[in-house]
């Protein structure tokens, strides 16, 4: 019987583990961290977060960066912000966005779509393109056919790879919808030279320990108008009214940044663009190690997009997809000669302490949004069979998250330890 682990002979774990991403310190942020100290300006005020506000609103180009507790606070505010611009202020208790259908990318982490239901929304789903693994454009067309009443899209910008947004924008205008932009993947990617976070009515950034630039945690809304940055600087502190005691005329939330971890992130900003071309030359030594495999890169345009290269990822050919099947928690996979599996590569990696993760299972894939309506370029894709539609009505969602694994992309890999990762890989496939 054959024994895999003949296959990864002479190979060694690693003593420290390799992460998919982690934070990458520097030394500054400990400076402006020890200076709210100093200043003891340990609350949600303070020079931290006015200067991060100011530094990550003039690097991106908008008028105003509001910074918050994190990425889905700062998703739930500007979904709030659009349902009341679009439907009126709702009663206490009840969501901006009751009884009304979102359109919302399907294959994203669920804090991209669950604060539509925190507002009382029912996300649509919209299928993935192949070309940038985004929400697709036609896709998104065919809904606004099924769903014409729709006023409001929530886009994700996919492991820092920037989607097709310019044509997103031009449907959104045309159907009279809001663009609510999650870009909190993709800080300081642009697409057709400008940056993601620009392209939505309200847009949003991150600062996730695992992101491209970390605070731990924060995140930050972004928008034009002064008195829409006014709105969410006191909903996200409570809705407190300049009285003199403790006045709430309309609901607030504790969504403000600490001026801790506005430190951090102050500490950080110098060195984004150094991180961006450091994750740019892990994708490019994978794209070259792996070349002689049956597998892609994930993928971008290259004529109009620079990613910020936070995640790399692959995507197994089919026909170099050896048998893996799963469950809700669990899966299975067999080894089969001269093909492979994200589930056995991923097995492989942890045993020689690497990390490495599926890609996003697509949302009307997940339990708790299967009843949702999810549309692809040719309309309802409900209950759709990769094997009896045609190839350009497909669920390209489901067959990425098939296919596809995220490969360990932490900035402080070695090329040295980049170069066994892949020597695993290769073996996979023996």
């Amino acid at each position: 019987m054959y024994n895999a682990d003949s296959r990864f002979a002479g190979i060694e774990p690693f003593e420290t583990k390799i992460w998919l991403a982690s934070p990458t310190m520097h030394g500054d942020e400990q400076k402006w961290v020890k200076d709210a100290f100093d200043k003891n300006w340990i609350t949600t005020a303070g020079e931290n977060i006015n200067e991060v506000e100011r530094l990550i609103a003039e690097y991106i180009g908008v008028n105003h960066a509001i910074g918050l507790s994190c990425g889905t606070a700062s998703l739930h505010l500007a979904i709030r912000l659009a349902g009341e611009r679009l439907y009126g202020i709702p009663k206490v208790g009840h969501g901006s966005l009751e009884g009304h259908m979102v359109f919302a990318s399907d294959m994203t982490f669920d804090a991209t779509v669950n604060p539509i239901t925190y507002e009382g929304g029912e996300p649509v789903f919209i299928d993935t393109e192949p070309d940038t693994w985004n929400m697709s454009p036609d896709a998104l067309e065919k809904a606004f056919e099924i769903y014409p009443d729709v006023r409001l899209i929530v886009v994700a910008h996919l492991y820092g790879t920037p989607g097709k947004i310019d044509a997103i924008r031009r449907i959104a205008d045309k159907h009279n919808a809001l663009i609510v932009e999650d870009a909190a993947e993709s800080l300081g990617a642009t697409y057709k030279g400008r940056q993601t976070g620009t392209f939505g009515d309200y847009s949003v950034i991150s600062f996730n320990g695992n992101k491209i630039i970390t605070g731990s945690s924060g995140g930050m809304l972004l928008c034009a108008d002064k008195s829409d940055a006014d709105k969410i600087r006191k909903w996200s502190t409570q809705s407190r009214e300049a009285a003199p005691w403790y006045q709430h005329e309309e609901l607030g939330y504790n969504y403000r940044m600490s001026n801790i971890i506005a430190g951090v992130v102050r500490g950080q900003v110098p060195y984004l663009e150094e991180h961006i071309e450091r994750k740019k030359r892990i994708y490019d030594k994978y794209k070259e190690g792996l070349a002689d495999l049956p597998v892609t890169m994930n993928p971008f345009d290259t004529h109009h997009s620079k990613p910020n290269y936070w995640l790399s990822c692959m995507l197994i050919d089919e026909n170099a997809m050896a048998p893996m099947v799963r469950g809700e928690q669990d899966q299975l996979w067999k080894y089969e000669i001269g093909k492979s599996s994200p589930a056995e590569i991923l097995d492989a990696l942890s045993r020689f302490n690497t990390e490495g993760r599926p890609v996003w299972k697509p949302m009307h894939m997940q339990p708790i949004y299967r009843s949702h309506a999810f549309i692809t370029s040719c309309g309802s894709g409900r209950g759709q069979s990769n094997a009896y539609i045609k190839e350009e009505c497909m669920d390209v969602g489901a067959d990425i998250f098939r296919r596809g694994l995220c490969l360990p992309s932490d900035i402080k890999m070695t090329e040295e330890q980049q170069d066994v990762i892949i020597e695993i890989i290769h073996r996979c496939f023996e």
